[in-house]
């Protein structure tokens, strides 16, 4: 086999140039979180999620922020809450008088990166709006299936669970994710 062939087939230097080039801009504004970052940016490659547990303060938010920002995709942010319905995450049927028909009107996940905030912070029913978009990459609102923008990532953040007004995330939901980091505060170095 001609070891050229190969070479060419296996080549990464542009991706491992993008990825230098994602760390050193989230690099310019958190510090201390390198490992935090790797993983996120492994997930972003990977097609998967990431769940990124720290107590508040330790740029978490920021972070989903900027490697979105340094990807140049659509980014969204949902602050959940326990009061928060699935249909505040999925997007609602919303009447249009001129046509006399319902259309859809998205809701924040159909993004391609999606930051979940306090994702521990909204009851079962709202958490698992999550689980057909996290695994099948898809919505299903009133019958209809709507499908994710790509790349699709949710990044979703919670405190402690020993944090007062948590829940404790299902099984199935923390099935859905490909890393759990817990997030600690930065090294004094």
């Amino acid at each position: 086999m001609d070891d050229n062939v190969f070479q060419s087939r296996t080549d990464l230097t542009s991706l491992r140039e993008a990825v230098q080039a994602i760390n050193n801009e989230v690099k310019k504004i958190i510090v201390g979180q390198e490992e935090m970052v790797r993983l996120i940016i492994t997930a972003l490659l990977t097609d998967g999620h990431v769940l990124l547990e720290g107590v508040p303060g330790v740029a978490k938010t920021l972070t989903a922020k900027l490697v979105a920002k340094s990807v140049a995709v659509d980014f969204s942010r949902v602050q959940f809450t326990p009061d928060l319905m699935p249909s505040d995450v999925l997007g609602t049927p919303v009447f249009n008088p001129k046509e006399a028909r319902f259309d859809f009107k998205k809701g924040p996940v159909f993004s391609n990166i999606v930051l979940v905030d306090e994702i521990n912070r909204a009851p079962a029913k709202t958490q698992s709006a999550l689980l057909e978009i996290m695994e099948e990459r898809q919505a299903t609102v009133d019958g209809k299936t709507y499908p994710m923008a790509q790349p699709f990532m949710v990044l979703a953040t919670q405190n402690p669970v020993e944090q007062e007004g948590t829940y404790r995330l299902p099984e199935a939901q923390l099935d859905r994710f490909l890393f759990k980091i817990v997030v600690p505060y930065p090294d004094e170095t």
